[in-house]
């Protein structure tokens, strides 16, 4: 498993160490280095696609391929590229460029790899409409061995085997260690991948307009863009992609990640596209989805302004002394039930603090649950986000709603219930997203799709009883185990770290197909073969009168109650016993190394 943290960090170390050997300040430097991270994403893409595409290939005239073009990889979502712009093709140039008397898309010769960059820049933006003006063009800025070594920098194999919106994760990072100026407002604008394909698997998109009144780096498009697809539809023929994002850095990104993943959209930036002011689109009661992580807490929006722009079925948040919204929440909670259609729905990330916010908050609240659109709440746990701790929860909004649900919201407490990735980062896994998305579609009484995800288990896992299987992995867990402890201690000294992690490989192996089991049972033993329930601590369905009595919270934990703690399986006085005899061990092997120390010391005669 890839350890994207160390890779960033990595990546980040090498490019600090070029741009202090460069005259650009961290301003200048910042762009052309995420051009350079946007160009070795989209050959990522371009590779995957094409290996995809020639595996499907028929024989042409029985001696070959038939040839992949343009058309294939615009039917796939994915970026073509030309050869002079393949990430490749500009790490193996020769070092004297010049030399090579390369000709340029505009007939001119090529006489630096500043100019080789440049060029394969401008190949790619005649690819995509929307990238035009917005890829980096100041590649002569930098020596041909800066340049040269920024390449290699980012042609990391590692990058190969990275899932999901990795360009916008490596943009923030790279953003809050180049110029945190840029990043206005301390707003979080990438949004975890957890999070994001929670909010599609609800909103489940299939065909119409879709609108990030907040869009960040594109996550949410990217993300809806691969769940059209996964459906055998073409993102770009099924839905519009509206973007309204108020800093231009954002927006730029936004851009190149959607040209990577092969989608077009209409993204607006700056001033004008400042959603607490402006419906920059027009697309108040048009929408069918929208989807956004706003920025949270926003203080000293100008009430005027926002009353002027409209979209506040449910009147202005609580107003200061200097006609100024003093908390923007439910300006953008008003705001995106503004934007939907008659059918539209709405998902979006929010301060958990709004979920039972008092004044007008309450008032708007209330008023927004008895239209019966309060689809489903969930509530997110600590260090979902990449750059924040704090807690938060997903909102959800279904203007067309089955009759039967019209008076129940579905509140999923979801605050236990993650994956550690390491101190300070949790995520769902994929097994995980689709048990909670599972626990949404025994509420929408979508059975169908629950018994195929029980299915997905048993085709995974085998016939046997879930349970069954965890117990017997458990077991098998604890003999690899010992078995590996026995090996390691056999092995010769210089065979000890190979010996190691080639048992811990297959322990990795095991524990992965384990923590599906354990997935399995965590959803069998709630819901069996597909019966809904209330689970004290996780869910339940409560009426619109059993929100009243509650004082129109939405917080999921005021109705889900908490569950009884589970024992662990754990023999405390064992454990602490196993834990001493570690801790001597240490201890012991501590002492002789000092004594190894102290000896050589002795030696040298110091």
């Amino acid at each position: 498993m890839i350890n994207i943290r160390k890779l960033e960090t990595d990546l980040w170390d090498s490019a600090d160490l070029l741009r202090s050997n460069s005259k650009l300040t961290s301003n200048q430097y910042c762009m052309p280095v995420m051009g350079l991270v946007f160009l070795r994403y989209a050959y990522c893409r371009f590779k995957a696609v094409e290996a995809e595409l020639l595996g499907a290939r028929p024989k042409w005239n029985g001696r070959g391929l038939l040839p992949i073009e343009e058309s294939d990889f615009l039917e796939k979502n994915a970026l073509w590229l030309p050869e002079q712009a393949r990430y490749d093709y500009l790490v193996n140039l020769p070092g004297n460029v010049k030399a090579a008397k390369i000709i340029g898309k505009d007939g001119r010769p090529i006489n630096s790899l500043g100019e080789a960059v440049n060029n394969a820049m401008a190949l790619v933006e005649e690819q995509s409409a929307q990238l035009v003006g917005v890829l980096p063009r100041n590649y002569t800025d930098f020596t041909d061995d800066v340049l040269s070594e920024l390449l290699r920098t980012f042609n990391d194999s590692a990058l190969d085997d990275v899932e999901g919106d990795v360009f916008g994760r490596i943009f923030e990072y790279f953003l809050n260690k180049f110029a945190k100026s840029v990043a206005q407002d301390d707003g979080v604008f990438f949004t975890p991948k957890s999070l994001v394909k929670m909010i599609v698997n609800v909103l489940e998109p299939q065909k119409g307009v879709l609108l990030d009144p907040a869009c960040g780096s594109g996550g949410m498009f990217v993300q809806s863009g691969d769940f059209v697809t996964a459906q055998g539809s073409n993102a770009n023929s099924m839905m519009t992609f509206y973007g309204q994002e108020k800093v231009e850095y954002n927006a730029q990104i936004c851009k190149m990640n959607m040209a990577v993943h092969g989608l077009s959209g209409k993204i607006l930036s700056g001033n004008t596209a400042n959603t607490f002011y402006h419906d920059a689109h027009r697309l108040a009661g048009k929408c069918d989805y929208v989807m956004a992580n706003p920025p949270f807490n926003v203080d000293k929006v100008k009430a005027e302004s926002c009353a002027s722009a409209g979209r506040l079925p449910f009147g202005l948040p609580s107003v200061n002394k200097n006609s100024e919204v003093g908390n923007a929440n439910y300006l953008w909670i008003s705001y995106f039930y503004a934007y939907l259609n008659a059918r539209g729905r709405a998902g979006f990330v929010m301060a958990s603090s709004a979920t039972d916010s008092q004044g007008r908050d309450k008032d708007i609240r209330e008023q927004l649950i008895q239209t019966g659109h309060v689809d489903v709440m969930i509530s997110v746990g600590n260090n979902f986000f990449y750059t924040k701790s704090l807690p938060c929860s997903l909102w959800f909004f279904d203007k067309g709603k089955a009759k039967e649900l019209r008076d129940k919201v579905l509140f999923i407490d979801a605050r236990n219930y993650f994956t550690v990735v390491d101190r300070t980062l949790n995520e769902w896994s994929e097994w995980q997203l689709k048990n909670l998305t599972a626990i949404v579609w025994l509420y929408r009484g979508e059975l169908d799709k629950y018994r195929a995800l029980i299915k997905e288990y048993r085709q995974t896992l085998g016939k046997k009883p879930f349970a069954e299987t965890l117990d017997a992995m458990d077991a098998e867990l604890d003999a690899l185990r010992e078995s590996a402890k026995k090996a390691v201690a056999k092995a010769k000294k210089q065979e000890k770290k190979r010996t190691q992690a080639e048992w811990d490989e297959k322990i990795a192996e095991l524990e992965k197909t384990r923590s599906v089991a354990q997935e399995a049972v965590w959803l069998y033993e709630k819901f069996g073969e597909g019966e809904y329930q209330d689970v004290l601590g996780l869910c339940k369905i409560a009426t619109r009168a059993e929100i009243e009595a509650k004082g129109y919270s939405l917080t999921p934990g005021a109705y889900v109650g908490v569950a009884q703690q589970e024992d662990d399986g754990v023999d405390f006085h064992k454990r602490m016993a196993e834990i001493h005899e570690e801790l001597v061990k240490l201890q012991e092997e501590s002492n002789r190394l000092m004594d190894v120390i102290a000896q050589n010391m002795e030696e040298m005669g110091i």
